[in-house]
C-alpha cells in the first residue's frame, strides 16, 4: 500500500517552524517595548507629578499643609496622561510586531503587556524618592516643611494603558480589515468579468 503524499513535505514544517520562531520574537519584542515604556513612564511620572507639602507636627509625623492642594489631582493626571500616552505607543508598536496576521494571541498580548506596564510605571514613581521622604520624615523637626510621596489616588487610571493600547492597535486591525475588503469588493467583479 502507497502512503499518501505529504504536500508539506520537510520544507513546509520548516517554514511553518519559521514563521513560529517569527512570531514569538516578534511577540516577545512587543512585550519588551511595552515594559520598557512602562520603566519610562514611571520615572516621568516621578519628575513632572506635583506633590503636596506637609508640615512636620512631630518626630516622624507630618500633615498636609493645604486640604484644597490641587497636588494630589494634579499627580493623578500625570499618571492618566502617561498612561494614555504609553499606551497609544505601545498599542502602535504590538500592532506593528505582534497583533498584524496573528489578531487574537497578538492582541492578548498587548493588553497584558499594557497592564503590566501600567504597574510598573505605577511601582517606580510611588517608589522614586522614597527613601529620602522616609529619611526627611525621620529627621526634620516640627514645623518643617517637606514634599509628600506621590501615590496614585485614582486606581481605576490604571486600566487607562491597556485600554488605550487596545483602542489603538484594534483601530488599526479594523483599518486593515476593511482595506482588505474594499480591495477585495474592487477585485471580485473584474475577476467575474473573466
Amino acid at each position: 500500500m502507497t502512503q499518501p503524499m505529504d504536500l508539506a513535505g520537510p520544507d513546509g514544517q520548516s517554514a511553518q517552524s519559521a514563521r513560529r520562531g517569527t512570531l514569538l520574537r516578534r511577540t516577545v519584542a512587543a512585550v519588551l517595548v511595552t515594559l520598557l515604556l512602562g520603566v519610562a513612564a514611571g520615572f516621568l511620572w516621578a519628575a513632572v507629578a506635583p506633590r503636596p507639602y506637609l508640615v512636620m507636627t512631630g518626630p516622624g509625623a507630618a500633615q498636609v499643609t493645604s486640604a484644597e492642594s490641587s497636588a494630589f489631582i494634579g499627580g493623578d493626571g500625570w499618571y492618566c496622561l502617561i498612561c494614555l500616552a504609553g499606551g497609544i505607543i505601545s498599542g502602535l508598536a504590538g500592532y506593528l510586531l505582534a497583533v498584524r496576521g496573528h489578531h487574537p494571541v497578538g492582541m492578548a498580548l498587548v493588553l497584558l503587556a499594557g497592564l503590566g506596564a501600567s504597574l510598573i510605571a505605577l511601582w517606580i514613581g510611588q517608589h522614586s524618592g522614597q527613601a529620602s521622604y522616609q529619611h526627611l520624615l525621620g529627621t526634620l523637626p516640627a514645623g518643617r516643611h517637606l514634599s509628600a510621596s506621590l501615590s496614585l489616588g485614582a486606581r481605576s487610571a490604571i486600566a487607562l494603558w491597556p485600554l488605550a493600547a487596545g483602542i489603538m492597535a484594534g483601530a488599526l486591525e479594523l483599518n486593515d480589515a476593511l482595506r482588505g475588503r474594499k480591495r477585495d469588493a474592487q477585485d471580485g467583479p473584474a475577476l467575474a468579468l473573466d
